[in-house]
């Protein structure tokens, strides 16, 4: 090395997923790559007068968390006008931080809550009823949207969005209505979600230079929790390029610290195919740098080939017209050499998708082309080979973390036991890799994800995944960084901690490898690193931050008082949540307090071992809560 490196970091567990050197203490950085990674005699010795030095203290650093399938773009344009529920842990706590934001959010601007958490989670096991939220809300409009299945609104949304007695039923979804035909303000997707996204888009959009602002808030939120890359899969209104403007702008400015690689989603029913023809004419795969770049088509190439998982109602066929609208679109793609990735929540979608694949890989060979389906809860044994045969991939999202207790009450618990089957299809050999489907549906913290392939719970504690089909928490990392670049087609680019690769990390609170797996989803950083520059920093990290977006706008946005998941920067919301939850635990009636677990009793019993961590299993073995 020629000159010396920008920074250094040292005394630290390097887990760098680098097969040929996967531990080190210290890694060296210059011009946004990681120039020597090894102990720190060594790399210590490379240090210059003007080298940066950062003492770990002995903490644990992982590469840095790529979500492979995020709606980053369009959650940005909007994070800062959405009180989020995600990781909020009791009903309680979450309609008493909806009334604090009615009473600061001014008309006419509505109170959002868009996804990101499940009844589930909740201590109470349910919703607010819409009289509730009239309560808490008598004139200022709430529109609360839960998971892909339901949106409430109370009756002051009502009004704004015009929904009245002789509105005529939407469709693709329900406006339910009382005895007298009066919408009551609950809104069912059946057998789509269109009904509740074109009820959202009503409503008030925040000016140009906000959206800016609230898309530096949604990537600092995203910092926060480690994630340093994301794969964007575009979005339910969200035009290419006029709703690009703003992140086209950060990048420009150089201020984006969440690297995007974006899929072009098409916008139009029965116009697809001419979308993907201008796009293909106007676009070039691969424009861009190592922050911003085209990554192909999808996630929606067909509306006749989307559907939509909603696990309370059953499974969408997909119209006789699917075949052949799917095959134009994609012998567009191939014969321009881009990738695609397609939404496919069933294998009867897949296996009709794939006959199509087939069917062009006989006149235009796929080989190459880094495509690949998306979710795939319910795929076969056939579809996964299928995919194998064609060199394609599966990109797999936490949704059944949010939704498994509604898929089990349709299909049984043994259907849940391998959806989507993770395990199978990495021992298959097929390309697989991790992500969120952030943010309406499942929270965007990648943590979540991380703890539900290790433990395979959902965010509400019930198991759905049994140990045989769980993932160790190497290869649940793996899943979430070094395979998701096959995805982007930047293999070897990022992904590990390794010289030659883009310099992302991060350095989290608590040690991944060796914290509880009942922590590994509450885990957020200290220290997040992005092409080399500190781009969060908390504790101790926190002064070597080199960028810092100005607060949140408007100055009523729920992100100024409440932050992002759980609640993060409001100490009266996560007092509420933990002492709920104490008492939750001091109503057990029992006199005996356990040693492992408090009288936190029913997340024993509703284990298979009274223990939150089967490496601690021999250490358990005389918990009280089983003699209760």
């Amino acid at each position: 090395m020629s000159s010396a490196p920008d920074i250094i970091l040292h005394r630290g567990l390097f887990t760098t997923l680098d097969r040929s050197n996967p531990a080190a203490s210290a890694v060296a950085i210059a011009d946004g790559r990681f120039v020597a990674v090894g102990h720190d005699h060594d790399v210590m010795k490379l240090a210059g007068p003007s080298t940066k030095i950062v003492d770990l203290r002995g903490r644990r650093v992982l590469p840095g968390l790529i979500d492979n399938h995020l709606h980053i773009i369009r959650g940005g344009l909007n994070f800062n006008m959405e009180l989020r529920w995600d990781g909020v842990r009791s009903l309680a706590t979450a309609m008493d931080m909806l009334k604090r934001q009615v009473a600061v959010t001014p008309p006419p601007q509505w109170v959002r809550v868009v996804g990101g958490f499940t009844e589930h989670q909740f201590a109470e096991k349910r919703l607010p009823t819409i009289d509730e939220l009239n309560a808490v809300a008598p004139d200022t409009p709430v529109f609360l949207l839960h998971l892909y299945d339901r949106a409430i609104l109370n009756g002051a949304a009502l009004r704004a969005v015009g929904y009245a007695k002789d509105t005529p039923e939407p469709p693709g979804g329900e406006i339910m209505r009382d005895t007298k035909g009066n919408p009551t303000g609950l809104l069912l997707a059946k057998p789509n979600a269109n009904i509740l996204y074109a009820t959202l888009a009503k409503g008030p959009k925040l000016p140009f230079d906000y959206q800016v602002n609230s898309t530096r808030h949604f990537m600092r939120e995203l910092n926060r929790l480690g994630v340093t890359g994301a794969i964007d899969a575009g979005g339910g209104f969200q035009n290419y390029p006029d709703d690009y403007a703003v992140i086209q702008k950060l990048s420009d400015e150089g201020l984006l610290t969440i690297r995007l690689a974006y899929n072009l989603f098409t916008q139009k029913p029965k116009g697809e195919k001419a979308d993907f023809l201008n796009w293909t004419k106007t676009s070039k795969y691969k424009q861009g740098d190592d922050y911003f770049r085209h990554n192909g088509a999808g996630e929606m190439l067909v509306f006749s080939a989307a559907d939509f998982e909603d696990f309370r109602v059953a499974r969408p066929d997909m119209p006789a017209e699917m075949e052949g609208e799917l095959e134009e679109v994609v012998r567009v793609l191939v014969q321009n050499k881009w990738p695609w990735r397609l939404h496919a929540t069933y294998d009867e979608t897949i296996s009709r998708a794939l006959d199509v694949f087939e069917r062009v890989n006989q006149d235009i060979p796929l080989e190459g082309l880094h495509w690949f389906f998306d979710h795939a809860e319910t795929i076969s044994d056939q579809s996964i080979d299928r995919i194998a045969a064609l060199g394609g991939g599966i990109a797999v999202q936490h949704r059944m973390a949010y939704q498994g207790e509604y898929f089990v009450e349709r299909y049984g618990a043994g259907a849940a036991e391998a959806t989507p089957p993770v395990k199978k299809i990495i021992d298959k050999g097929v390309k697989v890799s991790a992500g969120t489907d952030a943010t309406r549906v499942a929270s965007y913290n990648p943590w979540v994800s991380l703890s539900w392939l290790v433990t395979g719970r959902t965010v509400g504690g019930l198991r759905i995944t049994p140990q045989r089909n769980c993932l160790d928490r190497e290869t649940a990392l793996r899943m979430w960084t070094e395979n998701v670049t096959w995805f982007s087609n930047e293999e070897g680019n990022k992904g590990r901690i390794q010289v030659g690769q883009l310099a992302d990390l991060v350095v989290p609170d608590r040690d991944y490898f060796s914290c509880s797996e009942a922590e590994i989803a509450d885990t957020t950083s200290l220290l997040t690193m992005v092409g080399g520059r500190i781009v969060y920093g908390a504790g101790d990290f926190s002064k070597l931050e080199s960028v810092t977006p100005p607060p949140a706008m408007p100055d009523w946005s729920p992100v100024r008082r409440f932050g992002g998941y759980a609640a993060w920067a409001d100490d009266t919301a996560k007092t509420k949540d933990t002492s709920l939850a104490m008492k939750a635990m001091q109503m057990c009636g029992c006199a005996n307090s356990c040693g492992v677990h408090g009288h936190d009793h029913a997340a024993a019993w509703s284990s298979r071992l009274p223990v939150s961590d089967l490496r601690s299993f021999w250490g358990a073995l005389g918990c009280a809560c089983w003699a209760v």
